[in-house]
């Protein structure tokens, strides 16, 4: 075997190698965390700050990696041919047993194991061939662009427009809530709920977490002052609804503290109470939570009245929902909250029907329909198209669930086995 047949096979070697740093650097630059290389950019490693122009500068780069590697696989494949001719003489016989060897070696050598080396270790790799692979996209602009150039060219002949722009690996609230979802995410289980529920709030309305109207504690006008007073020394809220006249109209929100720092000095009265109040603030039913918490912080309000489209009180909503809607419950349970959900020893619930349905399948981790009705009972009076006796049973979806207690048209009890 003389030198030159040495030189042409060392030759082919770097072509292999050629294709397999190209396969490498094009995987891992791909496959890099965008977020850590920012905080890594940001930090001033020189590495991170080159493949971030890379990767900016995708249809560049990428048409660098497609040339490198098409020009060093070509190359191969000819030379290939031309050493297997010079080594058994047979010319046209051997070409095809030449094309599949080289191909099957650039496919092991030089695509698959560099491809599953460089997703395995991505990050050190990429940072290692942005030192090469920025100069080499300099070096080749001129002919990248020529190439780009015609591809584009060909492409809108064809009706196409392709562009890489930032919104191309963009990350949707859907991958979002599928990476926070994941048990091997490395955030803790706390931390992922609450940003599981921030990312829901886009979807989750003000009448999913409202104090519905039936619900609320709200003072009459109109009532004997005994009567006021009373309600005013037992209420356990900051501010209440007063209502006024045969339509219950609400005039105005009373701020409770206040007024009870002015019983200090005089009676009350009607006078008295219209000195404590403020003006409502009204929000239509539908809004997003989002939303809301946004026209809170902008109105510096804390407190709002949901109204329907006929302007008809359906509940209240406050900024407290909002955040407990996010974080949970952060307080201790007051014993209304206590007996709206009684564990049995069987292991079943008897739950409050008046309880949101979000509320239920957070609290007994169950899945019950939420994109109906809001309240159990409201599942339960659609499911019937009426409303049940006491003692009937049904099943939604895996829960099955009996009818304990209706008074006033309405379930009030169910007992729920998940």
């Amino acid at each position: 075997m003389d030198s030159s047949l040495l030189w042409q096979l060392g030759i082919l070697a770097l072509l292999l190698f050629a294709s397999a740093f190209f396969s490498m650097a094009e995987t891992s630059l791909l496959m890099l965390n965008r977020h850590r290389l920012t905080i890594l950019a940001k930090e001033g490693l020189r590495s991170a700050k080159f493949a971030t122009r890379l990767l900016n500068e995708r249809e560049q780069f990428l048409g660098a990696i497609l040339l490198g590697n098409t020009l060093a696989n070509a190359a191969a494949a000819t030379l290939a041919a031309f050493i297997s001719i010079r080594l058994f003489n047979l010319g046209e016989l051997l070409m095809p047993v030449s094309t599949v060897l080289i191909t099957f070696a650039i496919l092991v050598f030089s695509e698959i194991t560099p491809k599953v080396i460089a997703a395995r270790h991505a990050e050190p790799l990429a940072l290692a061939f942005s030192y090469v692979l920025l100069p080499l996209v300099k070096l080749g602009y001129p002919l990248i662009w020529l190439a780009n150039l015609c591809a584009n060219s060909l492409l809108r002949l064809l009706g196409m427009k392709v562009s890489f722009t930032e919104s191309n690996h963009t990350t949707s609230i859907e991958e979002l809530r599928s990476i926070f979802s994941e048990t091997t995410s490395p955030i803790p289980q706390k931390h992922r709920e609450v940003l599981l529920n921030l990312l829901e709030l886009e979807q989750t309305t003000v009448d999913e977490i409202m104090t519905v109207h039936t619900q609320l504690e709200i003072i009459d006008f109109e009532a004997p002052m005994e009567e006021i007073l009373q309600q005013v020394t037992d209420s356990q809220h900051s501010r209440l609804p007063v209502r006024k006249g045969p339509n219950e109209e609400i005039i105005g929100m009373l701020r409770i503290r206040a007024i009870m720092n002015a019983l200090r000095k005089q009676e009350l009265s009607q006078r008295l109470l219209i000195q404590h109040m403020e003006a409502p603030y009204f929000i239509p039913s539908g809004t997003p939570v989002y939303t809301q918490m946004q026209e809170f912080k902008q109105c510096q309000q804390r407190i709002a009245l949901v109204v329907d489209e006929y302007g008809e009180l359906k509940g209240l909503i406050t900024l407290e929902d909002i955040i407990k809607a996010i974080i949970g419950d952060f307080t201790s349970e007051t014993t209304e909250q206590q007996q709206s959900y009684r564990k049995e020893d069987r292991g079943s619930w008897l739950v409050d029907a008046s309880n949101s349905l979000r509320d239920i399948n957070k609290k007994l981790g169950i899945a019950l329909p939420v994109d109906g009705p809001r309240t159990l009972n409201g599942l339960i009076v659609e499911y019937f198209e009426d409303i049940p006796e006491s003692g009937i049973g049904l099943k939604i979806g895996d829960c099955k669930l009996e009818i304990v207690k209706t008074q006033d048209r309405a379930v009030k009890t169910v007992r729920i086995h998940p």
